[in-house]
């Protein structure tokens, strides 16, 4: 039986664990945030002997694949050196997928419909930002360049409300040791349908729609996060929006992505890219979609011994 490590013990890892088991993989968790690593010395490296006993294994030893490169890169490259498996979505895959600006680059390049979107690199003065403002039409999406689950992400309807917004992110950015100091401007697709795409293998495995209750939508709330409270609907795809979020997979070079679509007004487009996916209850994807996610894990795997 194949050993998987997964650095998250979120809702993924619970739903993933057996399935994968029913065909023999075995996932486990390792901890890689959070706690102390040892990373040179006595006891930075587990005896490399294989163990018979699980007992005695080391929390390191013996994996034969990852399930994703962990979300803290600092504290992944001890983790990846200690395990010493490949990856499925390895540190490259998700360093990509992270950078908006650049995944939105990519796939305009390759010619995918994408919102309008414009990335600034601070500090900048208010004109810049006010002129890069001009190419679009208000209200205004601002969202950082590399946050996730929808994390510092506001609509804004007027000049003085984005220079207001702004003000906050250089205060944050004005910080040393924050890594990405950059944001978008992005052009705001009023009452767009949201989804979520799982592409395995370059192939659509499933997909969710995220609908706000109805309440919410009184409320005035429009993000469509699930860890903000909006809820997955399985859904069947139509050929366009399949064959889109293909294409962006193929196009950005990774096997295992959750694509977002926006859908308005009968156009579809590529919002975001995620390759740290959660995995959804099974019951919302493709019947497939665990032969295919263990096949891809096992071609993974096998990497190592070639």
């Amino acid at each position: 039986m194949l050993r998987l490590a997964m650095t998250t013990d979120a809702e993924t890892f619970e739903r993933v664990r057996e399935p994968l088991a029913d065909r023999d993989i075995a996932v486990e968790h390792v901890q890689a945030k959070e706690r102390a690593l040892s990373v040179s010395g006595s006891g930075a490296r587990d005896d490399e002997t294989e163990c018979d006993d699980p007992a005695d294994r080391g929390e390191f030893d013996e994996f034969d694949v990852g399930l994703v490169y962990p979300s803290r890169l600092m504290e992944g490259a001890v983790v990846d050196r200690r395990l010493g498996v490949p990856w499925v979505n390895g540190r490259d895959t998700v360093v990509t997928s992270r950078n908006k600006a650049g995944v939105l680059a990519a796939l305009d390049d390759a010619r995918l419909p994408t919102p309008q979107t414009t990335l600034v690199s601070n500090p900048v003065d208010e004109s810049v930002v006010e002129a890069a403002a001009a190419d679009l039409s208000y209200p205004i999406v601002v969202k950082p360049n590399s946050a996730t689950r929808g994390v510092g992400v506001a609509v804004v309807d007027d000049p003085d409300s984005l220079l207001g917004v702004v003000d906050y992110l250089n205060l944050v950015h004005d910080y040393r040791a924050t890594g990405d100091k950059s944001y978008l401007l992005q052009e705001f697709l009023p009452n767009a349908a949201d989804y979520r795409v799982m592409v395995v293998d370059g192939a659509v495995a499933g997909a969710v729609r995220r609908i706000l209750s109805s309440d919410a939508i009184k409320a005035g709330r429009w993000k469509h996060n699930v860890h903000r409270g909006a809820e997955a609907v399985g859904v069947d795809l139509s050929d366009e929006a399949r064959e889109l979020a293909e294409r962006a997979a193929t196009v950005l070079g990774i096997d295992y992505l959750g694509v977002d679509l926006l859908e308005t007004d009968g156009r579809f487009v590529v919002n975001e890219t995620n390759a740290r996916p959660t995995v959804d209850a099974a019951t919302k994807y493709e019947p497939d979609f665990y032969d295919r996610l263990a096949g891809l894990i096992r071609r993974t795997a096998n990497k190592r011994e070639s």
